[in-house]
């Protein structure tokens, strides 16, 4: 977690080393004034050593922008910044706003360090389900905040992208508006996102599909959380033109996509052959899905703890 622990003024490292489960730690939290929150396998926690002061946090802004917090601007006015590795850090602070538009945020008093995990044994239980007589199956990932959805589509990326048992590679176009699935930099993916990806990094999700079926005629296109009317109608063109969608979208479950206007249509249509229903990460729990045909009825299920608690289980439920 070098990319983490460089964030911090040195005299962290020695509180942020021993009391922090590396292999675990999910969030760390910062505010000024207050002392640093820990979500691992050990639960929510406080270190009480030290109190965030605003210099600190200062330090650590400067180590997020590489001292350049303007040229990321427009990252900042969507809240969050994503580091090396993947990671993302969530901002809050006063907002400026224009037209009722945030333009950017000042003031920044809080962060949230989200730490950025592989998930590949759980894309490989989940690509079995999404494979139909050779062909990959448009397909939506519905989760609530911090459910694994994006990282979820790095590592479907990924194995779809590469040689695998269950189907030689494909080619994959990942368009990654916030660069966070591939944390391209300078157009490099410092992740790995598959041998066979190309990566359209920074670009809006509908200009980007668009974009990239014209120029790298990708079999599959992975997209991360649709937003609006326009992310839809790009899934619903790319879905028409022949090439697989996967892509993710806010909610808790089918029945709350539906309601909102960037699935609703695509939904009723049937544009969608599965929906792949995460639950929010926890410390106690982690990786539970259920995957649901074109109908929305169940195909199979996946419930469990990871090894602080009880064992994983897979429920198969005949189509």
């Amino acid at each position: 977690m070098k990319e983490v622990m460089r964030l911090f003024p040195e005299h962290y490292h020695p509180l942020l080393l021993k009391n922090i489960e590396w292999k675990s730690v999910q969030e760390i939290r910062l505010r000024v004034h207050q002392r640093l929150e820990v979500l691992d396998s050990r639960g929510v926690r406080t270190l009480t050593d030290i109190r965030l002061t605003p210099e600190d946090l200062s330090f650590v802004l400067n180590q997020i922008s590489q001292f350049s917090l303007y040229r990321l601007q427009d990252e900042i006015k969507e809240g969050f910044i994503t580091i090396e590795g993947g990671h993302r850090v969530g901002l809050a602070g006063k907002a400026n706003t224009k037209n009722r538009d945030i333009e950017t945020l000042k003031f920044i008093s809080f962060m949230n360090i989200r730490i950025a995990r592989s998930t590949v044994s759980l894309a490989e239980k989940i690509l079995p389900h999404l494979l139909d007589r050779g062909r990959w199956q448009n397909t939506l990932i519905i989760g609530p905040p911090h459910s694994g959805k994006t990282t979820l589509l790095r590592e479907l990326s990924k194995c779809i992208g590469t040689d695998s048992s269950l189907k030689k590679a494909s080619k994959v176009g990942l368009v990654d508006e916030r660069s966070e699935l591939a944390a391209c930099h300078q157009g490099i993916p410092q992740l790995d996102v598959g041998v066979r990806t190309d990566v359209m990094d920074a670009c809006p999700k509908a200009e980007g599909m668009m974009m990239m079926i014209r120029s790298m005629s990708p079999e599959v296109i992975l997209v991360d959380e649709l937003g609006g009317e326009r992310d839809a109608e790009a899934v619903r063109e790319a879905v028409y033109t022949g090439v697989q969608v996967i892509c993710s979208i806010h909610g808790s479950n089918l029945a709350s996509v539906q309601k909102r206007n960037a699935a609703s249509s695509l939904i009723s249509e049937q544009a969608f052959d599965r929906y792949i229903v995460l639950e929010r990460l926890s410390s106690h729990q982690s990786g539970s899905f259920r995957i649901l045909n074109a109908q929305g009825a169940e195909i199979t299920s996946y419930g469990g703890r990871d090894k602080h608690g009880v064992d994983r289980r897979l429920n198969r439920i005949n189509r």
